[in-house]
């Protein structure tokens, strides 16, 4: 067990390690130290202003944590997810430039600013119990089978098929002409007081030509006499 797990896992490097830490630690220092000045400058309370930082940094762990965990298993989910902690870390970019900007004059605070600033302990609030419901549905097993099986049959080649030829019909016979046209008579006659098919039915009941149908309408003249 030991040999397989050493196999598929590579060993850690200390040194890619310890630099992840270190940058981790200090951007989340640095990032702290912004926000919290944001909040100060637009309003909150010193008391308080730490609560934005810890907002925003809470929000992104919480929405990359359901994004990338092997435990959420609606699609829905996922998606919100990615773009909730793309969300976060976009807008905890943007308070550390809007910060800085002001620090150094480049910006004043308007009130769009602290408004913005104000509204966002309301909306992650919102779009964490919209995530946590979305992280406790789970997609029937049906969906998964028809979304592989559209992939599948998208992937797949789609087989060539073969055109129908068009067979030309066999040429009958005169005497299954005859036979043909005396079974018409017998049925026009049935139906119409006991006269005889006229040319242009039997022409158009065995289509055939004219001068067919006038020859057949002779040979059954000729055996009614």
């Amino acid at each position: 067990m030991s040999d397989t797990t050493n196999a598929s896992s590579p060993p850690r490097d200390l040194w890619v390690m310890s630099g992840m830490l270190i940058a981790a630690a200090s951007a989340a220092v640095a990032s702290f130290t912004g926000l919290r000045g944001l909040a100060l400058i637009t309003g909150w309370p010193s008391r308080l202003a730490w609560l934005l930082p810890v907002t925003l940094d809470a929000y992104a762990m919480t929405s990359a944590r359901v994004w990338l965990a092997s435990t959420t298993g609606a699609r829905r989910a996922r998606r919100f997810a990615r773009a909730n902690a793309i969300g976060a870390i976009t807008a905890s970019i943007a308070g550390n430039a809007t910060y800085h900007s002001v620090a150094v004059g480049l910006m004043q605070i308007t009130p769009p600013i602290v408004i913005l600033v104000g509204a966002v302990p309301a909306a992650v609030l919102g779009f964490t119990a919209h995530l946590h419901a979305l992280r406790t549905l789970v997609e029937p097993e049906s969906e998964y089978i028809r979304r592989d099986e559209a992939d599948a049959t998208e992937d797949r080649p789609r087989p060539r098929t073969r055109s129908k030829v068009k067979r030309t019909p066999r040429p009958r016979t005169e005497d299954e002409l005859r036979t043909a046209a005396r079974e018409a008579d017998a049925a026009y006659r049935a139906s119409h007081g006991g006269r005889p098919i006229t040319r242009d039915e039997l022409r158009a009941v065995l289509k055939v030509s004219g001068s067919k149908a006038t020859e057949l309408r002779r040979v059954l003249a000729a055996e009614g006499q």
